[in-house]
């Protein structure tokens, strides 16, 4: 192990490792976590400390870590919270690397001021602290068990990183049951310091791990763990599960961790950002990590069903659409393939029907044949249990196909279904790790996952765009709005936001009284929309403000009386300044592009389809920023919408050039104007292409600390 002190890989191979508060109890957590240690095979130097002194487990007993000689790289504290900072400032004395305190009581139960006490302690001094309120962690690279688990984790090429120490002592078990070997497991509990993005530095590069399942309740710095997760799914499959995702649940997340759990859509979608593939149950993300470890990267994108059900067959077809899983359609290659392997009355079809009378010998040859066609490059083969079936060669014709296509590496998945024979097959197979599953969804969701990871792979890392904008006119822009103590701009400040980036609005004027108003009509011409400009009504519509499509003079003065009754009757003592008169735009695709800072994963864009109806619709999508172009257009392939802008019955092609360049410049704004919390365009409006697009209104929110210009 090389590198500097601050370096992570000295987590995971650590030289000496040291526990204070071992424990000459059994019973107490610093007497387990030694006696892991020990019995794991650890090879470095291991120091228990205790002012007690004395010998645990075969091992001398050191009074303090003062008095340990030579460097320590990383100590693992399990004293009570009270003591927590003493040990941590002894740690820093020595020069520690790494402190893995599992002692809790800390920002979990409201002890913030403590848990920043220790961070920013350690800190200073160059220390690096994994948790509080963990149970360790574990590293098959230096045979490192400093956890208080049950022990005896097999070593393999499986690395997890667990927010929740009682799951995560819960998947050491399962693991053991599933026979998922791991390389690394990480408990980060609080994650004041050390986060999830921390630990991929590691993992990315680690040749023992080859896949990596990650349980998350909340985010807190997510940027960094966006660029260390696109990095890392470039290599590797990475599997998410991600609790809060209801609104009790996020709730419930807040209370356990301290932190918060942002929205789920905003979370789903900056995991597809980056390659990451989202598991429902920790049974799903073992699933996928069992699979993904251990099979090898489809050659091409089709698949073919093989089964002795048309019903299961059927099933399959179906989750193959759901989880992108392509079947091939070459009806005259799958009828050379299988036609000689399928009895008459079956089909060759896809799926393949080998029908209810099919033995072991007949799946055996159907599966050889798949094997050899180069032209398919995934199979899912499929087993319904019938009386004819010679149910004691299941097991040893799965195992032997299993092996032949592990050989050949070509991925497939099993899956059977039927009574306790089949049952029992399934069991031993599973053992073996065999990709055999007991309902059809779970084997074709791997493979989709297979398919998914392989896709992102592929392609190379896109370089993120940013805007070249004035951003002292911006500022300058921001400051006029925090002066008069308002949370967010007015409709000409946030029109002047867009004429400063480029993005065009419709004419307008601003008009103070009724005859203002009349004149800047004239000026403009017909029609002409009219909104409301207050300080103290942010939400327009709802408060009567608006008026469209307005003809004449006289639906002018009519739509100035009416906005100015019911604005004053809805807001009662509102400061109104006047309307805003401006032209009426005509009609395009309407759509909504916004900005906003996430609590979790920091600036983020939105897109979608926009006008009146967007919070009823929610057709939108997000991503993180920065990002690129191409990243800016599979955001906007995503929601329903899209084909409007493709162009439908017999309508062109939409500009979807200039809502890329104005989703960018949202996303430059959000990114390096700290002043700025929110941005909502909606609706921005699209014309066929060539045509341009025009914002026909712009929410502009202003940051609660103080702000503003770009980022340093």
């Amino acid at each position: 192990m090389t590198g500097s002190a601050s370096d992570i890989g000295y987590l995971f191979e650590p030289r000496s490792v040291a526990v204070i508060g071992a424990s000459h109890n059994p019973a107490k957590i610093g007497y387990k976590i030694l006696q892991n240690i020990v019995n794991g095979g650890y090879r470095g130097r291991i120091y228990p400390v205790n002012p007690r002194g004395g010998e645990i487990l075969g091992q001398a007993v050191v009074p303090s870590v003062d008095e340990i000689g030579g460097e320590l790289d990383v100590v693992c504290t399990c004293v009570p919270s009270q003591y927590v900072f003493e040990t941590v400032k002894t740690c820093a004395r020595k020069a520690v690397k790494f402190n893995l305190v599992i002692s809790s009581g800390f920002s979990e139960v409201g002890n913030i001021e403590g848990e920043r006490e220790i961070t920013n302690y350690a800190t200073k001094h160059g220390m690096r602290i994994l948790g509080p309120n963990i149970f360790g962690m574990f590293s098959a690279r230096a045979s490192l068990d400093m956890t208080f688990g049950p022990g005896g984790i097999q070593p393999g090429n499986v690395a997890i990183i667990t927010q929740s120490g009682a799951l995560g002592l819960a998947m050491i078990g399962k693991t053991a049951v599933e026979n998922i070997g791991i390389s690394a497991m990480i408990s980060v509990g609080n994650k004041a310091d050390i986060a999830e993005a921390d630990l991929l530095e590691y993992l990315v590069d680690d040749e023992q791990t080859e896949s990596i399942l990650m349980y998350i309740e909340g985010i807190r710095d997510g940027a960094p763990l966006v660029e260390m997760l696109k990095r890392a799914a470039r290599k590797k499959p990475v599997i998410v599960i991600k609790s809060g995702r209801s609104k009790r649940g996020a709730s419930a997340a807040a209370s356990h961790t301290g932190s918060l759990a942002g929205s789920d859509d905003i979370f789903s979608a900056i995991m597809r950002q980056c390659g990451v593939l989202r598991a429902e149950s920790v049974k799903e993300g073992f699933d996928l990590c069992k699979f993904l470890s251990n099979t090898s990267r489809p050659a091409g994108p089709n698949a073919v069903i093989i089964t002795n059900g048309g019903g299961i067959g059927v099933l399959a077809t179906d989750a193959c659409e759901k989880y992108g899983v392509g079947l091939l359609d070459d009806a005259e290659g799958l009828r050379e393939t299988f036609g000689p392997v399928t009895p008459d009355f079956g089909s060759t079809k896809n799926p393949i029907d080998l029908t209810g009378g099919a033995t072991s010998d007949h799946y055996a040859a159907a599966l050889d044949a798949a094997l050899e066609n180069p032209a398919i490059h995934t199979v899912v083969a499929l087993y319904c249990e019938t009386a004819v079936f010679d149910a004691e060669n299941l097991a040893p014709m799965i195992q032997e196909s299993s092996r032949k296509y592990q050989a050949g590496e070509k991925p497939i998945v099993f899956s059977a279904f039927g009574g306790r024979s089949t049952a029992d097959a399934l069991s031993t197979l599973s053992k073996q790790r065999i990709p055999i599953f007991d309902d059809v969804y779970a084997a074709v969701a791997c493979l989709g996952g297979l398919y998914a990871q392989h896709d992102y792979a592929k392609h190379p890392p896109e370089r993120s765009v940013e805007i070249a904008l004035d951003f002292a006119a911006i500022d300058a822009v921001l400051r006029g709005a925090r002066r008069e103590g308002r949370s967010f701009l007015l409709a000409a400040e946030g029109q002047r936001l867009m004429e400063i980036v480029g993005i065009p609005m419709p004419l307008s004027r601003m008009a103070r009284n009724l005859d203002d108003a009349v004149a800047a009509a004239e000026a403009i011409g017909y029609p002409v929309v009219m909104k409301i400009v207050s300080r103290d009504i942010l939400h327009k519509s709802d408060a009567g403000g608006v008026a469209l499509d307005l003809e004449d003079r006289e639906e002018v003065i009519d739509a100035y009386q009416a906005i100015m009754r019911s604005c004053r009757a809805a807001v009662q003592g509102a400061h109104i300044t006047g309307v805003e008169v401006s032209e009426m735009v005509k009609s395009g695709v309407e759509l909504i592009v916004g900005g906003r800072r996430d609590p979790g994963f920091g600036p983020v864009v939105m897109f979608g389809l926009g006008g009146i109806y967007v919070e009823v619709m929610k057709d939108v999508s997000f991503r993180a920023v920065p990002l690129g172009r191409a990243e800016v257009l599979g955001m906007m392939e995503e929601i329903r919408a899209y084909p409007l802008l493709l162009g439908v019955r017999g309508e062109e092609r939409k500009d979807m050039n200039s809502v890329v360049d104005a989703i960018l410049k949202v996303a430059t704004m959000i990114r390096r104007c700290e002043g700025i919390s929110d941005i909502e365009i909606n609706p921005l409006v699209v014309y066929e292409e060539g045509a341009g697009s025009r914002a026909v209104d712009v929410r502009v929110l202003l940051a609660s600390a103080e702000g503003g210009g770009p980022d340093a």
